[in-house]
């Protein structure tokens, strides 16, 4: 229980992480509303950001849950995946540019926006090492736990893992855009801008470890 719940903790601290992080969208959630000057666009744009986070993090995570079924070669799974998320960070920590088609994409389609975003700098693969370790099955014995079983349950719970990820981000972000628009202003912003590159980076390696160091344990050598 001790594993698990601090599993969930991890889910949510890595939306609040993601929702901080300017890299994810809210600077443009306050830009959309203070250019149709109306307190509604706000949400709105929110709303749009979080819909394509949501939909990213699910493309990312059904795979996985259905790679999962495999109950034999779970923790093997779960070891490429951390060195996959590992590999991701060394390569964003040496690579410091941001992808130039996300510059294309008029600022009307936010939703479609934050799903290229989120793709781009493996912000669902973060979670991954996280939820094959949720889903992670209690036995190896393939006989006591039907393959069928198991895939809904997994499928179920990527829908949630993404949606508690995706809430905790809106959450998060949605806080610094309300006090920029309401308090602050964009010269604000432009003034104090931070930039989270680089623990974006360390933040993948470190979180691909831990799920390397946690599937080592259950993976037969």
């Amino acid at each position: 229980m001790t594993t698990q719940t601090a599993l969930w903790w991890a889910v949510v601290a890595s939306g609040l992480y993601h929702g901080l992080n300017p890299g994810m969208g809210w600077p443009l959630a306050v830009s959309a509303a203070l250019m149709e000057r109306k307190t509604s666009a706000l949400p709105g744009a929110l709303l749009a950001l979080a819909g394509g986070h949501f939909v990213a993090m699910c493309a990312i995570l059904l795979p996985f849950s259905l790679m999962v079924t495999l109950v034999y070669w779970e923790g093997h799974i779960r070891l490429g995946a951390g060195l996959l998320v590992v590999a991701l960070g060394v390569y964003l920590l040496i690579n410091r540019k941001h992808p130039r088609f996300l510059a294309r994409v008029p600022p009307s389609r936010l939703a479609l926006w934050s799903f290229l975003a989120a793709m781009a700098h493996g912000a669902g693969l973060m979670l991954v090492p996280i939820f094959l370790g949720i889903c992670a099955p209690e036995t190896l014995d393939a006989g006591h736990q039907a393959a069928e079983s198991l895939m809904t349950s997994n499928v179920r719970m990527a829908f949630i893992v993404a949606g508690v990820h995706t809430l905790a981000m809106t959450l998060a972000g949605g806080v610094l855009a309300v006090g920029i628009y309401f308090w602050l202003g964009l010269k604000f912003l432009s003034r104090s801008w931070f930039n989270l590159d680089v623990v974006w980076a360390l933040s993948l390696i470190l979180v691909g470890g831990i799920g390397i160091m946690t599937a080592s344990h259950t993976t037969p050598i």
